[in-house]
């Protein structure tokens, strides 16, 4: 047992010397954990999607349990009326939020009473 032992505690501590036998057999299984263990252990680590090469402005607020708030410029949402609003909010959240119900939308304004934004409470 003694020498299994000290075995053991040698590629625990790394005290091979290099060109060992040893020392090659944990390189070898180092190496093996590096190029086999991704297609059996999920590390969660996949690359986020890209998003399209035209960066939307949105602003979002939590809404408690309701959901959230986004809002998001008059230009992006441009249409003539609130049915328009409504399917184009939906393709701009869609590729950044996925599947979701848009259950209103107001539109912001500023002094003078023109359309700046528009807001949607959204839920998923």
């Amino acid at each position: 047992m003694s020498r299994a032992w000290r075995t053991l505690k040698g590629y625990f501590f790394w005290t091979y010397t290099r060109g060992s036998f040893h020392y090659d057999v944990m390189v070898t299984l180092i190496l093996v954990f590096i190029f086999v263990a991704p297609r059996f252990i999920d590390f969660k680590d996949h690359p986020v999607a890209q998003l399209s090469s035209n960066r939307h402005q949105l602003t979002i607020t939590p809404d408690g349990d309701r959901g959230s708030i986004y809002q998001a410029e008059a230009a992006e949402v441009d249409a003539q009326d609130m049915g328009m609003v409504r399917a184009n909010f939906l393709n701009l959240l869609r590729p950044m939020v996925g599947s979701v119900r848009i259950d209103r939308i107001e539109p912001v304004r500023d002094e003078s009473g023109h359309i700046i934004a528009y807001r949607a409470w959204v839920k998923r």
